[in-house]
């Protein structure tokens, strides 16, 4: 297959704007995998992409993995799956646990960033480090994704640079993992907020 075949379904002019977009996802997981296969089906043109964990088999419910990847980082399992779909984007990995420090270093080149991580504490050191360092580019963060049902309750909200997706208000219950129609939904209203932001701007 190549390129035209590929980006056949596009406009010349969408596919300019994002094969020349790079996008930053924080988290490898259930949000990060799902947002990071529609970004490449869309057809951005870099996804930088840091994880620190392996695949376990309580993944596998939501996660965009397979069986025989268990035990493999997740950015190296992910990075696998990415070149299946396209060769048309480019993919930088990092096998890494984020932090203050090393996140304006990695993601200094992204037009928009994404966090998709499951623990607050981390969501909240992200959102408030990219901030703190990159105050005039976006960044969309998902908040409450867990149960089932309710799509009525998902929304958007908008804090100057800061998009939240998600319902705000559903948390994780013990025992009871996020599902993969929630959070799959929750991934593609950020990976399509990326695109709303990216073509609005510039078509």
């Amino acid at each position: 297959m190549n390129k035209k075949e590929f980006f056949s379904a596009h406009d010349p002019n969408i596919i300019s704007i994002l094969q020349k977009s790079v996008i930053g996802i924080a988290g490898a997981g259930g949000l990060g995998s799902n947002i990071a296969i529609s970004l490449t089906r869309a057809g951005i043109g870099k996804l930088i992409v840091a994880d620190f964990d392996k695949i376990e088999p309580s993944n596998l419910n939501r996660q965009q993995f397979f069986t025989d990847q268990i035990g493999i980082p997740k950015v190296i399992a992910l990075l696998e799956n990415l070149n299946k779909i396209s060769t048309f984007t480019k993919y930088q990995v990092h096998e890494i646990k984020l932090n203050e420090e090393n996140i304006p270093f990695i993601y200094k080149d992204v037009d928009i960033m994404i966090e998709a991580f499951d623990k607050a504490e981390m969501k909240t050191m992200l959102i408030e480090t990219w901030l703190t360092n990159f105050p005039n580019k976006p960044i969309i963060a998902a908040s409450g994704l867990a149960s089932w049902g309710k799509n009525e309750l998902l929304h958007t909200r908008i804090i100057d640079n800061l998009y939240i997706c998600g319902d705000e208000q559903t948390n994780l219950q013990a025992g009871i993992s996020p599902m993969a129609p929630r959070v799959g939904i929750v991934a593609n209203m950020q990976a399509n907020l990326v695109l709303e932001l990216l073509l609005d701007e510039k078509l």
